[in-house]
């Protein structure tokens, strides 16, 4: 028997929006990990209010080790427009501000900045992206 709930999911595909000041690190990550294990579920978007020009080689090398490429991923500027369009705003802990729109759900997770770092203290800040975004994706797709 086919499920009329699988096209009504895809109408509401949800979307996440992940913020941090230099969408270098962090919301680069966190967007790569949801769009990866999201599997094409959820709408993903990352930005931040003063992109930096690359990501962060030590974010790539790390999400490499567990086989997500990131390396072609460039820092984009946060706008109003991409707010609106996100049903979940998160902010990185790094103290940057989004707009705030009625009916947005708001969270900010605190992580360590791995700006400046290498590889091995990238990992742990990695390890925790992923999973609060396993968790996250349970929590927006109940019913997989």
């Amino acid at each position: 028997m086919s499920t009329p709930a699988s096209s009504a999911s895809e109408a509401a595909k949800p979307s996440v929006l992940f913020v941090c000041v230099h969408n270098a690190g962090r919301s680069q990550m966190a967007a790569a990990y949801l769009r990866t294990l999201g599997r094409g579920r959820i709408e993903v978007r990352s930005a931040g209010s003063a992109p930096a020009d690359s990501v962060n080689p030590a974010a790539v090398a790390a999400m490499a080790e567990d086989g997500i490429d990131m390396s072609a991923e460039l820092p984009k500027v946060l706008t109003t427009a991409a707010v609106k369009e996100s049903d979940v705003v998160i902010t990185m802990g790094c103290g940057d501000t989004c707009p705030i729109f009625p009916g947005k759900r708001y969270e900010d997770w605190k992580l360590e900045d791995p700006a400046g770092q290498g590889v091995e203290a990238v990992r742990p800040i990695r390890d925790e992206i992923k999973a609060r975004i396993e968790h996250l994706i349970a929590d927006l797709l109940p019913a997989t």
